[in-house]
């Protein structure tokens, strides 16, 4: 598996995307920094406001512009596009080093949302680029390094985004953006296939792009089970990284180091998953793994809640945290969800880039991404609002956990298709 990041036919996109996801959650944290220490010091509810735009920013342009993008990548060359995503990004890296040079929080908010749309544009290629360069049996090896790389940069680049004193953030991005562009240089061409041949007229328009691309998944079963398998998987993930604060400090009493150690774990251990279960199933493209895979999330998310009341909410630092049982149980408890979670979705993008046409390839996976983008931020506002009814953030993390079992008979089906 491994061995694949030696070769010119993937290393190139590994190392693309791994650092474009890292600049994204660099820049972002780093602007929500400013605004809770710096720009609303004075007022949480604006800083959290501020902060809540800045993600929605992020977010919109998938549901805007996914359509264009997964028709741009069906129809020209995705070498070529992943080449031109890291000149834009050397670009807006620029604007924003001279955003948080001037202090101009308008600008940061305008640079987080064109980084949105650099990342809209890659989206498609990353994935449908992959049944081009590599052989079938390394198809899901391949899809697992890629989900493995996006987790561990968003982990890596929010840390750094905090860590980074804001002078240097806007010169680090934009040599991490040189750096990504000259790994593009070295990407294969990967043309358009099959009745893509030739290439054809891009649709411009964002909404009737979109809603091709949506049309092609529901007309295709597998795709569309797929689609709202990973489109449930991130909803979770978002609800879940949006709490680990709230359920640290609230629940348990713990401090930020508590917090940063769940997003880790989280991280990590999804980026594990995605790398195993490529060994699981030797090269198979097979889907028989992730609904044993979600019930163990959602099992995982029910001993969680059970082990939060254990910890207690008294206020304590690392070490008073695991100097009880129940605290390492919330670890593991996290640990074992995140792992079932890798488990759980790198093969369902394997099906996402074999079910369909060869040549509609991207605008399925672009299909993807706008129903991802519409259950994340439907997810998030749902658990802040239950969290807000009172709520407890376990038991609302618990709720959110168990929604997969509607989707165990569909992703059984979709194992037997």
């Amino acid at each position: 598996m491994f061995q694949l990041l030696a070769t010119r036919r993937f290393g190139p996109l590994f190392a693309v995307q791994f650092l474009g996801a890292f600049n994204d959650n660099l820049f972002r944290t780093a602007v929500v920094f400013i605004i809770a220490f710096d720009v609303a010091a004075a007022d949480p509810a604006r800083a959290a406001m501020l902060a809540s735009v800045a993600a929605g920013l992020f977010i919109l342009p998938y549901f805007l512009f996914s359509g264009i993008a997964g028709s741009v990548a069906d129809r020209r060359d995705k070498g070529d596009i992943a080449r031109l995503v890291k000149l834009l990004e050397i670009i807006f890296m620029a604007l924003g080093w001279a955003a948080l040079l001037m202090g101009s929080l308008e600008l940061a908010l305008a640079v987080v949302f064109l980084m949105g749309c650099h990342s809209t544009l890659f989206g498609p290629v990353k994935y449908a680029i992959l049944p081009q360069h590599l052989k079938p049996q390394e198809l899901v090896a391949g899809t697992g390094l890629v989900e493995a790389a996006t987790f561990v940069a968003i982990l890596l680049g929010q840390v750094a985004g905090g860590l980074l004193a804001t002078a240097a953030v806007g010169p680090v991005a934009c040599a991490l953006a040189v750096i990504g562009w000259l790994a593009a240089r070295a990407i294969p061409l990967a043309p358009p296939e099959e009745e893509q041949q030739g290439g054809g007229p891009i649709n411009w328009n964002p909404i009737s792009s979109g809603r091709t691309a949506l049309a092609g998944a529901f007309a295709n079963r597998a795709l569309w089970r797929a689609t709202l398998a990973i489109s449930w998987f991130w909803a979770l993930g978002a609800i879940y990284t949006s709490q680990f604060v709230p359920l640290a400090r609230n629940s348990m009493g713990g401090d930020e180091a508590v917090a940063t150690l769940f997003l880790g774990a989280f991280s990590v251990g999804i980026a594990a998953g995605s790398v195993l279960v490529g060994r699981w199933l030797k090269g198979r493209i097979s889907t028989r793994l992730c609904a044993p895979a979600g019930l163990v999330m959602a099992l995982a998310g029910i001993d969680l809640w059970f082990a939060v009341t254990g910890v207690g909410s008294a206020p304590k630092g690392m070490a008073a945290f695991f100097a009880t049982m129940a605290g390492w149980r919330v670890l593991a408890d996290l640990v074992v969800m995140a792992v079932a979670g890798g488990v759980f979705s790198v093969p369902l993008y394997a099906v996402l880039q074999t079910a369909g046409a060869a040549g509609s390839r991207a605008s399925s996976i672009a299909a993807n991404n706008i129903i991802n983008s519409l259950f994340q931020v439907a997810a998030v506002l749902g658990a802040g609002a239950a969290v807000g009814a009172g709520l407890g953030v376990s038991l609302v993390l618990m709720l959110a956990g168990i929604t997969v079992l509607p989707l165990l008979p569909a992703l059984r089906q979709l194992d037997r298709a």
